[in-house]
């Protein structure tokens, strides 16, 4: 229990001013699920907390990014559950909806 507490006290520091409460307890639930990976250098540090902000940016704002790295990043995230997480619809599904 002390681990995890100071764990979460770590990764508080990279909570960016902007972001909701609801945005940053999942964004650092996905940071805490695999900091175990990317601890070796800081170098990985960064790339794990670029990660987490491409899976955020996906899920609360619908940006999206190539296959291969939106799998990763929903790979990396399995199992955190969004309340109320915002849906998103691609240019292509407004305008097949508004034909009908």
């Amino acid at each position: 229990m002390v681990e995890e507490r100071s764990l979460a006290e770590y990764v508080v520091q990279f909570q960016a001013y902007s972001e909701s409460e609801k945005q940053w307890k999942a964004r650092s639930e996905f940071i805490l699920r695999n900091l175990s990976r990317f601890q070796q250098r800081p170098q990985q540090m960064d790339q794990l907390l670029a990660l987490s902000m491409v899976w955020a940016n996906h899920v609360f704002m619908g940006c999206r990014y190539s296959g291969d790295l939106l799998g990763r990043v929903v790979e990396m995230a399995e199992g955190i559950e969004v309340q109320d997480a915002p849906q998103f619809a691609t240019r292509d599904e407004i305008m097949k909806r508004q034909q009908r």
